[in-house]
């Protein structure tokens, strides 16, 4: 492994490596490893989702890791509907309130998540038949939570996911109760109640030309109309030796085009197989070897491909370092990522940077060297 890293990095690199070796266990800290959010201070915000105990500090690995790799977080879940606003008229702040102040104690921006997305609203909602009231639900809801955190947030995801993949509008509950234009509506209300904030579109696959081609078309309706949406988020949920770079590129400089900055909002690489079709898959086989193929480690060959992947991508984000504000992975490490519950749940997966120790996997320095090349 050391002679593959000593052919990997520049020697300014492999000299911060060297460091972060040289400890009484052998083994790199998050104290001694290169900063995430340190090489890249020039070029974009480096970011990661939270969940509730990490924005608690009750992991004492990611209280030490995270404020010194990221300088941007965006909440997993705390922010969503369902557990924001359980009641008609109970909000529960207590968890945002204190993401916010661990943002201000570790001079982490934070990225509100989300104000409008059709999954997990509240069941009230969902049990909402009159359109007039669930017109005040989604007013009120906005209402509330933006002005709520209105000069103590940095940017907000508006609205997450209103389109198919062929880039035509979802037809989920806010398309079927306000129509079409229920998105320009929620970037219209945020705009009002929190008028410093910077307003975002977040959605997945809105790299891949169909969907890219409707998300276009739902950002000029918005600027059409008047409102302002300040930046587009792609999501990056991509797969191990599939990653669609020129998709990506052409959609960066679409959006761009726009007027619009560009964030890269859930960063993760797949690297379990996902060959399978039908709704019982998680009680016939959740324990399959074929799906499960990882659970002693990563091979050496899966590791690397790995490694090159996130190599590419950052070498693509510091191209276009003027349109890119930010990079957000999905999660701190391995062992907290969605990807080890879906599809299949109690799998065993190797998504991020960071390993289910918090130790930096090879795609980590991979990632640092690629701003040396740059």
């Amino acid at each position: 492994m050391q002679t593959k890293l000593i052919n990997a990095f520049t020697a300014g690199t492999l000299a911060l490596l060297t460091l972060g070796c040289q400890t009484s266990k052998g083994q790199a800290t998050s104290q001694e490893i290169p900063s995430l959010k340190n090489t890249f201070k020039n070029d974009f915000l480096i970011g990661t989702a939270l969940n509730a105990q990490q924005i608690e500090e009750k992991d004492p690995k990611a209280a030490a890791l995270v404020p010194k790799q990221f300088n941007a977080a965006t909440p997993e879940n705390i922010m969503k509907a369902e557990v924001i606003h359980p009641q008609w008229n109970t909000y529960d702040f207590d968890l945002a309130d204190k993401l916010i102040a661990y943002g201000k104690k570790n001079n982490i921006k934070i990225n509100g998540h989300t104000l409008i997305w059709h999954s997990q609203m509240p069941a009230f909602a969902r049990r909402i038949q009159d359109v007039d009231s669930f017109r005040t639900f989604f007013t009120n809801h906005i209402n509330t939570v933006a002005k709520r955190f209105s000069g103590k947030i940095f940017s907000w995801d508006v609205v997450n996911e209103a389109l198919n993949e062929d880039g035509t509008m979802r037809q989920s509950p806010f398309q079927q109760k306000l129509g079409n234009d229920f998105v320009t509506e929620a970037f219209r209300l945020a705009q009002a109640a929190s008028p410093n904030t910077e307003l975002y579109y977040n959605d997945y696959n809105n790299e891949q030309p169909a969907k890219r081609a409707g998300c276009i078309a739902l950002i000029k309706k918005i600027q059409a109309a008047g409102v302002r949406i300040d930046g587009v988020g792609i999501q990056g949920h991509w797969h191990v030796g599939r990653i669609p770079l020129k998709d990506i590129e052409e959609s960066i400089l679409q959006y761009a085009a726009l007027g619009l900055k560009v964030m890269i909002t859930e960063l993760d690489i797949e690297v379990l197989p996902r060959n399978f079709q039908g709704a019982d898959v998680n009680q016939r086989m959740a324990s399959s070897p074929s799906l499960n193929p990882y659970t002693n480690g990563l091979p050496d060959s899966v590791q690397q491909q790995l490694a090159s992947d996130y190599e590419a991508l950052f070498g693509l984000f510091l191209k276009h370092k003027d349109k890119i504000t930010r990079v957000t992975f999905w999660g701190v490490n391995d062992g907290q990522s969605w990807l080890n519950d879906w599809p299949v749940r109690g799998r065993t997966n190797y998504p991020l940077l960071f390993d289910r120790q918090f130790k930096p996997k090879p795609a980590f320095y991979k990632v640092i060297a690629t701003q040396t090349k740059s």
